[in-house]
């Protein structure tokens, strides 16, 4: 059996363990938060390290996207990637540009909902490129909150063009940031300050990484769409609860839980036989479309 162990800098209350089988081979997918310690981060990785078949990069991205695909590294991930000497890492990236083009397609082509003329917020167009500009192609109107959800600065970017020109701007001083800067991380994952009632109600789809939702998820979101990945079943009862339409998850659902993308990045990596850096966009999407990876999807 191989044995996928995601290490999180999050919320440990968000633990998950599951046996899967996937074609056809068993897994065993771990998720272990350490509440935002780089220490216990540290710990668990030299412990695991060469015992089990691949890591996740849970709680932070190593890497984000620009213009023309340019690559930005947050120095805040380095540390946590190099602690793992022998087992490779994922941390998400390298799929999500094509697992999350794929989930758009699915909207439209599988699920039937009109895209074009659609208002979409994208909570963090950068950490989501691909979803992003999949969005815009599709004719969506598309509102990026970068600013808002990622550095607490209230002003929407209303334009792809206008999203890289600031990441072009701010991403040589943001890429060094702290990452409890960035990114909700230990207990904060864990709560939620409704704000910018405004900007989620121009929405008809919220879409993007579920804890930069959370972090401001107005107390109503009736009849929005909600697309994004790493949700529990508490989380899904805050939608319902919310009024949410519709849940679609680019990930699929795993004895309840949908796990976050380096979880799935680092499972492909097992499957294909490859460390997560040297696949190829070709080869994952050739991997997903052998149909390993169902979206799920929550009708409220």
């Amino acid at each position: 059996m191989k044995r996928i162990v995601s290490i999180s800098l999050g919320s440990s209350a968000r633990d998950h363990s599951v046996v899967a089988r996937i074609g056809d081979e068993e897994f065993t997918i771990e998720r272990i938060g350490t509440d935002g310690s780089y220490e216990k981060a540290f710990a668990l990785i030299r412990e695991l390290d060469g015992k089990v078949d691949a890591f996740g990069m849970g709680g932070i991205s190593l890497y984000l996207y620009g213009r023309n695909n340019h690559r930005y590294i947050l120095h805040s991930a380095v540390p946590i990637l190099n602690e793992a000497r022998k087992t490779p890492m994922a941390d998400g990236s390298g799929l999500k540009n094509t697992l999350e083009r794929q989930v758009v397609h699915f909207l439209k082509d599988d699920l039937g909902i009109s895209l074009k003329d659609k208002t979409v917020l994208m909570v963090c167009g950068m950490e989501r490129l691909g979803m992003a500009e999949t969005f815009s192609q599709m004719g969506c109107r598309t509102l990026y909150g970068d600013l808002i959800f990622v550095l607490g600065i209230p002003f929407v970017i209303k334009s792809l063009k206008s999203l890289h020109s600031v990441a072009a701007m701010l991403m040589p001083v943001v890429q060094r940031l702290p990452l409890k800067v960035l990114y909700p991380s230990g207990q904060s994952q864990d709560t939620n300050t409704p704000k910018y009632e405004k900007i989620f109600e121009q929405a008809d789809i919220i879409a993007g990484d579920f804890l930069y939702i959370k972090k401001y998820l107005p107390l109503s979101i009736s009849g929005k769409i909600i697309v994004t990945n790493s949700i529990t079943p508490q989380d899904v009862e805050m939608l319902r609860q919310r009024g949410a339409k519709l849940l679609i998850t680019s990930t699929p659902e795993l004895d309840g839980r949908s796990f976050g993308t380096n979880v799935m990045e680092a499972l492909a990596s097992v499957m294909i036989g490859k460390r997560p850096e040297n696949i190829t966009p070709e080869e994952y999407q050739a991997f997903l479309n052998q149909g390993y990876f169902k979206h799920r999807v929550v009708y409220f």
